[in-house]
């Protein structure tokens, strides 16, 4: 082999990491500007503007210009999805017509590192016009903004991340730590539980675990065929390829649950018994007696893990009403293909 082809089957040494340093040192003094705050902050104004966000009997209005806009508006959308109603408004926006949208009973959240936005600072006559609070989370509490608040929350970030010092970077990081700090206090506050948090969340996995109940995905009507007692192999066969789910529930005359039988138990005994009985074989003998079953109104997520904590897992679930009387099928494929 030559040498040339030798070198190149070589790998070149794993260069050193150059700039993790840095990046470390960054994040270091945005979690130690943080840090620092809980000493900056007032604990009176802290609980005076907690005070105000838990009695607002309106909305809360998040208000910002820049970079200062955007965090206003993430803390908007936190506030609101954990029980507390709130807005974005554009500062400029507000100023051309949208301050129609602020009411008396609205608490406003004002978001500035200088505290002299210009845009900001215009909208306060208008706020005091309507009576509205003004809390200001402020990066300098001897600024225009902050000696025309309600509550002034102090925001100093001794100096951005940015090398030049110019590009909003820790202040911002700051605000939005305090605004998440504001909208967790106030779940605590409100009592705000997991359940009423998954009301505004009813797409993801928690807010389903809460909010579906078996009623939703339980399968009912026609396609909950139900034999009786003394239905004939071939009636059952026919039943459950009817519903298609996989199985077919037993009642009495009262129509009351009495067995349920799986596609599963059919195979089972048809392997077992004698072709000259099959005639005979009627669902009292076919039948799981006594199954398991739900009332509409538990949690699918509920239902789920009776399903599968047991020894032998349940792969579908018959629902009852107050009375024993079968209204529906529940199949571990319906919950798990809804996500949960």
């Amino acid at each position: 082999m030559k040498s040339s082809e030798l070198e190149s089957n070589v790998s070149p040494p794993t260069a050193a990491p150059v700039h993790f340093a840095q990046v470390a040192d960054l994040l270091m003094l945005e979690a130690e500007t943080i840090r620092g705050a809980v000493e900056r902050l007032d604990p009176e104004e802290v609980d005076r503007a907690i005070a105000l966000l838990a009695g607002c009997e309106g909305k809360v209005i998040l208000m910002g210009v820049g970079k200062s806009g955007m965090i206003a508006h993430k803390i908007a959308a936190t506030l609101t999805s954990t029980g507390t109603a709130a807005i974005y408004l554009h500062a400029s926006d507000a100023l051309h017509g949208d301050l129609g949208i602020v009411a008396a009973k609205d608490v406003a959240i004002i978001l500035s590192n200088s505290g002299e936005t210009e845009e900001l600072i215009a909208a306060l006559p208008h706020l005091k016009r309507r009576h509205v609070p003004v809390i200001a989370v402020v990066g300098n509490v001897r600024s225009t903004l902050a000696r025309n608040a309600t509550v002034i929350l102090n925001a100093h970030a001794p100096r951005e991340a940015c090398p030049l010092g110019l590009a909003p970077t820790t202040s911002t990081t700051l605000a939005l730590a305090i605004g998440d700090a504001i909208a967790m206090t106030l779940m605590h506050v409100k009592k705000i539980s997991a359940e009423d948090f998954a009301l505004n969340h009813p797409a993801g996995r928690l807010g389903k675990r809460l909010t579906l109940h078996v009623e939703d995905l339980m399968h009912k009507g026609e396609d909950n065929p139900t034999v009786t007692i003394d239905a004939t192999w071939i009636e059952i066969i026919s039943a459950i390829g009817k519903g298609g789910l996989g199985a077919v529930t037993v009642a009495d005359t009262d129509a009351k649950l009495v067995g349920i039988i799986t596609d599963g138990d059919v195979r089972r005994i048809i392997q077992k018994i004698k072709l000259s009985d099959l005639e005979s074989l009627k669902a009292a003998e076919m039948m799981t007696p006594d199954p398991v079953a739900v009332a509409p109104e538990m949690l699918a997520y509920d239902a789920l893990k009776l399903m599968e904590n047991r020894t032998s897992q349940i792969s579908v679930l018959p629902v009852t009403d107050n009375f024993r009387r079968c209204i529906g099928l529940l199949r571990v494929h319906d919950i798990v293909r809804n996500g949960l």
